[in-house]
């Protein structure tokens, strides 16, 4: 068997930046473990498998680890392949996933923006290896899928140096980290090493949780973000209810083919 693959630099307006995703098209369901090996062997952050059925778009995502729920940045690169590669005339597509339907768009600038569910945090006590895991000097923590925990400064995010294996005992798919931005709304980085990420260079699900609360603390919808990653990625986002919209850039690094 042999399967297209591309790999494509999500909120990235330039390769070598942004979050790599690797996303692949079949036309046939893959069982499950076939998938994990694939996602295992290209050794990313996250794989997007897509697939068209009488339905409609299908997309999954697996960590080199295992299976999540929701990824931004993954669906952003899926998106541009669809766009770019497989139905030229699309202004928009609907992907069916486990976190219901997420649609994607491109704008007039030439950048996508997903649509996705918006997932406000609440104050949570957090668990004993978080704060001592992540360091610094936490001001919130606060729960959604993932611990977000608020910090006073972009500098003191920016110097965190996590004890991933101490992190790694916290049964929860990821951390965020996050502060007031110094040229940006806020800023954020991203850790799962449960997950088999220890740190997620632009995590769009987790702005799922971060532009709720920011569009609460600051008193606006529309907000610059940047994750202050070594890669670094720019967000624009948008407060819309119960859904939030993440925007970004694609750039494409590789073309290749899988051969099972």
């Amino acid at each position: 068997m042999r399967l297209p693959i591309y790999q494509v630099d999500a909120f990235a307006s330039h390769v070598f930046s942004g979050n790599p995703a690797a996303v692949v098209p079949i036309e046939r369901s893959l069982d499950d473990p076939t998938m994990q090996s694939i996602a295992a062997e290209n050794n990313l952050s996250e794989t997007a498998f897509i697939r068209w059925t009488n339905d409609g778009w299908e997309i999954r995502w697996f960590t080199p680890a295992c299976e999540v729920d929701l990824c931004g940045h993954a669906t952003l690169a899926a998106a541009w392949v669809v766009f770019i590669h497989l139905d030229t005339a699309l202004k928009s597509v609907e992907f069916g996933s486990k976190s219901g339907a997420l649609r994607v768009a491109k704008l007039p600038d030439g950048a996508l923006e997903l649509d996705f569910p918006a997932r406000p945090p609440v104050a949570s006590p957090g668990h004993p290896d978080l704060a001592a895991g992540l360091g610094g000097n936490p001001r919130e923590i606060l729960k959604a899928r993932d611990f977000m925990v608020v910090y006073a400064s972009e500098t003191e995010v920016r110097a965190l140096r996590p004890d991933f294996p101490r992190l790694a005992r916290i049964d929860v798919t990821g951390m965020i980290a996050t502060a007031p931005g110094d040229s940006s709304d806020f800023v954020s980085r991203f850790f799962a090493p449960a997950s088999g990420i220890d740190e997620d260079p632009v995590t769009g699900s987790a702005h799922c949780t971060l532009i709720p609360y920011w569009a609460a603390r600051l008193g606006k919808k529309k907000l610059r973000a940047f994750q202050v990653s070594k890669r670094g990625g720019e967000l624009a986002c948008e407060l819309r209810g119960d859904r939030v919209g993440i925007a970004g850039r694609c750039s494409p690094y590789l073309e290749g083919t899988i051969t099972l």
